[in-house]
Formats: C-alpha cells, structure tokens, sequence
C-alpha cells in the first residue's frame, strides 16, 4: 500500500496540464488549454484542462477528473499504478508497505497481464546482460547493428534464450500463473488429449524489442529471429490481447512523444531499428507502425502531438506503393504529410548509422516532398509513354486530394498537380467535383438509412423532463468549490409582516462568506440534498472549508472517491464547454460570472425553496383527495402560494 504522505506529496507536485502535455497536444486558451480529445475521433477541439483548479473534462466523451483520473482513463492504470507513474515523473520516493496475499489476489486481469508484460521485459534483459548466451549472441548482435549500451537500455532491449520453455519456467517458479501467461502470448500452450498440456515460449531464441504505450507501460514484444530457421518467421509480434492491440500502437512514442510536440512534427518509420537508430543519432521525434500497414487509430495517435507527418522509407518499389496508400489515411485525418525516400539501398537505419546527425538533417530537410509533388513525380514516372496509364495516374492522384477535409488546401495542389502533370485545372476541378458529388451521394444515402432507424427509436423515446432539484443541488455544489472561501455581501430576506397584517420580504445586506451563506440558508430551511453524491461532497467542502481558510480544489479532489471526481470535474468545466465555442472572435464577450457572485448565490437558493414550495404544495394537493376536510390542508396550501409568489416577484418572475 501506498502512504497517504506519499500520494499527498504526488498531488502537490504534479501538474495536470504538464502530465496531460506529455499524451496530448495542448494549446493555451484563456487561463486554460485546449486540445484534441484523446478518447474520440474529433477534428475541432473539445478537451479542455484547468491549470487553475488542476482537472481537466473531455466534453466529447462526457470524461474529466484530475490527473490521476486522467492516467486512469487513458492509459488504464489502477489508481496504485497512476500515483507511481506520477511519482516517478517527478522525482517522488514511494514509501509503501508489502501488498498482501489477498491484495494481490484482488489485482483486476488487465492489471495482472501488465504485470506479467513487465516482468517478461525485466527477464529478457536480465538474460541479455547477465547470461553468457545473452552476452555471446543478443548483445553481439545488438552491437554490430551499431546501438550503444546506453541507447539498449534505454529501450529496454533484451534476449530470450533458445530453448523451448526458459521463461515459462522461470515465470511460472516466480509465481506468475500459466493463464496471464497465455492472455499475453508469451507463451504457447498447446492442449494435449489425456495428458497435461504442452507449453513453450513464443519468443525462443530472438532478441526483444518491448512494445510501449504512451506512458511507458509494456503493451507486447516483437522478436528477431537470429538463427538461420527458414520456416520461422524473421520478425514476431505478440498477439492481439486485452492490453495489446497492433492497430492502436506506434513503436517508440513513449520516447519520441514530447520531441514531437517540440518539434512539431513526426517522422514516420517501418522498423524497429529505423526508430533506435534514429534516436540514437540524435533525432528523437520518430516512431514505427511496427511492421504493420498504417491505421487510423495510429496516425490519431501522433495528432494528439502535431499536425505535421514525414513518412521515411527506402527505396524499393513495394515500400513506395505501401506508404502511398497510408498517405492517403494520413490526409483523411487532416493532417500535413511529407515524403522523404533515402538513395538506393539505404533505409532510415542503415543511413543514420553512417551519416552524422548534421547531415541526415540536412538530407531529411533537402529532400522531404510535399505529398503532392512526391505522388506526382512517381506516379509520373511510370505513366510517362501511356497515355491512358496517365489518366489513371492523374484520378489516383485527385482522388488522394478529394480526401483532404480543409478546402484552401485542396486548391493549392489541384494548381499544383496541374503543373507537374501539364493539365488544365479545369479538368482536374471536374474531376474532383466528380468524386465529391460521388461521396455526397454514398453520405446522403447513408444519413438516410439512419435517418429511418433513428424514426423508429425516436417513436419509441419518452423525453425525459429536466430534474430541476438536480440541477440547483449540483449548482451549489458548483458555487462552493468555485467561490466557498469568498466573502460577499448579500442581501438577505427576511419575512415579515407590515401595518396591514400582509407578510411581505424585507431587505437586509449581511457580508459573509459564500459557504457560510449557503450552509446558513440551507440550515434554516431543514433542506438536505436528495442527490446522495452531492450530499457527500456538500458536507466535505462545508467541513473543509470550516476548518481551514486554505481550500485548494486539488487536494479536495484527491481525498474523493474515483467515480465522484468525474462528477466534481463536470461541475467545475461546465463554464469552460463554452471557451470552445470562442465567442470573442464573433464579437460577443460573454459577462464574467465573478462579478456576480452574491446574485448567483441569492438566485440558486430562492430557486431551490421555491421548488421545495412547489413540491411541497403538490404534496398538500394530493392530501386533499384522502379526506373530506380538507380546511387546515387548503388553509396551508395558501400560505405556501402566498410564500411562493413573494419569492418569485423577488427573483423577477411572473406566476400565472
């Protein structure tokens, strides 16, 4: 278990816009920043993180929290791991007591295949450094490829020894169970009729290149091969797995992801020694899609850094025609792509290990295309003499421009494709008003089909009405964290009766305290929040707040239960959802809630007793059909409609 001094000192330190910073591109809005969600598929921004109050809100998903919230969502840590990733970035060492046989036994799945991921790496490279076959053939071979100790360790290189269950065996005397084993595919169990199963390691006799996420953790592992085997497989990847999914992973983005937002650009790579090489040269914003085609989901993944991708690759025929259909994935995205090919018989690896760091810059800045001038001339190339090969080539390339979301963009390479392919603009304008006119039909066609499927729910939906006494014990819950230490003058009212025997309200100002305003008002009215989440949060930010004048939003969130923050952050950001819409820009300046503290508290709380009174009268209502003297009931209902009247005149509302 982790010490409350610990986790206190780790919420002191972190900064939720510099943990966030490190997983998504942040620009400054105001006091706060903005970015592209990370857990949807957006082009506008709608994340939003609050360096002031220290949360952040996703307004997409629904999300938000605090940073340990953050690491919990996106990289699905349990809350343990988060406060140890934070620890660890900055500086903080963990004092915690030995987990427990049951506390172990308590770890969720997920959790338990991380671990054993985490241990598999820490044996490959034991193996590596330790054992003489690791030193004899893992390290051998890592050297004459030209890595470094230090660029090894770094990455978390390792070897796994060629003999058929090594690290099963070790794994397993270590107390590591054969079924997180298996989930991981670290190790191949094979069923045997009427005997015990057979089990193997899946990575036996390869040097390792560990897998990781975004924050660090070991996702899987690819394995080289060194033997001369022809029927195994050169390169092998772990399999697909609850904590593993090839599609969603870039190799290298733990130690290229803050160079990329530096940098502001991605160098996009095949292999996993084009990303070592690189880094070692010095150039350190460079990942790899790990031997499989580009997908969606990773170039999302280098979005949430830059909008900017130069695909690397050799030269070869096949390596050109891949990268051109990822190309056109990367444009789909909105992004900006360049293309840089290397001269024949040269790939990132083998060109940054005989070039100096000055030179292989200068080379990348030289000869890094625009997509459009790259596509062109290649595709150009092999049209050269045919003419109908030349129409082709000129559709393929209209057809990757009709992908590009931003208008300005599209025309400035229809002009350029023009040029290189000496045809008229008119015709390329065709062409892809063509294409768009084809691709707003196939939409239309398929809204329409949602449409219909939307008929059918929306007969079946009962709109649900809004949940008044929610939303008032929700915007005081919003009004005492925001403003709760903040002196105010009010002005109060009091009931009274005048010289002609009427109840009437009369005006008394008072200078106190936001909570203690609210506490007070509360407490005269016996009103307890019906809302069991608020409630718990009310009374902690009133016991806060009474006991020490120094209420930081931070620390009260951390001593929150998980699921409440998510509630706290959306009532702290709910002002924020409209920073996006940028108002300023269209001329109109939205007015600053500060200014009207005392009216926004006087409102809330004449707004909640007069829904109480309204409840409370509806109540009385229905008594009246229980009996047949209904004198005193009706007697009460009067000065209720009375009290209700004088209320809402004061709240400037007309009752019919």
């Amino acid at each position: 278990m982790i010490s409350k001094t610990t986790i206190d000192q780790v919420y002191e330190a972190a900064r939720v816009e510099e943990v966030i910073g490190d997983f998504v591109q942040l620009k400054k809005s105001g006091s706060n920043f903005k970015g592209l969600s990370p857990f949807s598929d957006e082009r506008t921004p709608s994340f939003m993180v609050s360096p002031v109050k220290q949360i952040w809100k996703d307004f997409s998903s629904g999300k938000g929290g605090n940073v340990v919230a953050f690491l919990m969502e996106h990289e699905h840590f349990g809350y343990p791991e988060a406060i140890r990733y934070l620890a660890k970035k900055y500086n903080i060492e963990i004092e915690e007591t030995e987990k427990t046989d049951e506390e172990k036994e308590q770890a969720n799945e997920r959790e338990s295949m991380y671990l054993v991921s985490e241990y598999a790496s820490k044996y490959f490279i034991k193996t590596l450094w330790q054992s003489e076959l690791g030193k004899a053939i893992g390290l051998s071979y890592f050297k004459e490829r030209g890595f470094t100790d230090e660029i090894i360790k770094k990455f978390a290189l390792g070897y796994n020894p060629d003999q058929w269950t090594a690290f099963t065996d070790t794994a397993l005397a270590d107390g590591y169970q054969l079924d997180y084993l298996s989930k991981t595919g670290l190790t191949i169990v094979k069923e045997q009729s009427g005997g015990e199963d057979r089990k193997f390691d899946r990575f036996k006799g390869r040097v390792m290149f560990p897998i990781h996420s975004m924050s660090g953790r070991v996702l899987g592992f690819g394995g080289r091969i060194l033997n001369n085997d022809k029927k195994a497989a050169k390169y092998l990847n772990s399999p697909e797995s609850d904590i593993y999914h090839k599609s969603k992973v870039l190799y290298g983005i733990y130690f290229a992801k803050q160079a990329i937002a530096k940098e502001d650009n991605c160098y996009l790579v095949e292999g996993y020694t084009d990303v070592i090489q690189m880094h070692q040269r010095g150039i350190h914003n460079v990942v790899a899609s790990s031997g499989t085609a580009l997908t969606p989901e990773q170039i999302r993944l280098i979005n949430r850094l830059t909008k900017n991708i130069t695909v690397l690759f050799d030269g070869d025929a096949a390596g050109l025609r891949a990268s051109l259909r990822g190309i056109d994935l990367i444009l789909e995205q909105g992004m900006n792509v360049k293309v840089c090919s290397f001269p024949e018989g040269d790939d990132p690896d083998s060109f940054a290990k005989n070039n100096t760091l000055e030179d292989v810059l200068s080379y990348l800045q030289a000869n890094a295309k625009d997509f459009i001038q790259f596509k062109t001339s290649l595709l150009a190339e092999e049209a050269a003499n045919d003419p109908i090969k030349r129409s082709d080539t000129v559709r393929d390339i209209v057809n990757s421009i009709a992908k590009i979301p931003d208008r300005i963009q599209k025309e400035i390479y229809i002009q350029e494709c023009a040029k290189i392919m000496q045809i008229s603009e008119e015709v390329l304008y065709n062409t892809l008003a063509q294409i768009d006119k084809k691709e707003v039909y196939e939409t239309a066609k398929k809204q329409k089909q949602e449409q219909k499927a939307f008929e059918v729910v929306k007969s079946n939906t009962v709109i649900e009405k809004v949940d008044v006494q929610f939303e008032l014990e929700r915007k005081i819950i919003e009004l005492l964290l925001l403003y709760g230490n903040k002196k105010e003058e009010f002005e109060d009212l009091v009931l009274k009766e005048n010289e002609e025997g009427d109840l009437v309200l009369e005006p008394e100002t008072i200078e106190i305290k936001v909570y203690e305003k609210i506490y007070l008002d509360l407490q005269e009215d016996e009103v307890e929040l019906s809302n069991d989440d608020f409630k718990t949060i009310y009374y902690k930010i009133i016991e806060r707040l009474n006991a020490s004048d120094d209420f930081s939003i931070n620390t009260f969130i951390a001593d929150l239960d998980q699921n409440v923050v998510q509630q706290v952050s959306s009532i702290l950001m709910e002002e924020e959802r409209y920073i996006l819409h940028d108002w300023e820009r269209k001329d109109i300046y939205p007015k600053d809630k500060e200014n009207g503290i005392a009216q926004l508290v006087g409102e809330t709380i004449l707004t909640l007793r007069c829904n109480l009174i309204k409840n409370r009268i509806s109540s009385l209502q229905e008594k009246t059909k229980e009996k047949e003297d209904n004198s005193e009931v009706l007697e009460e209902i009067v000065n209720y409609l009375q009290l209700n009247k004088l209320l809402n005149a004061k709240l400037n509302r007309v009752l019919s």
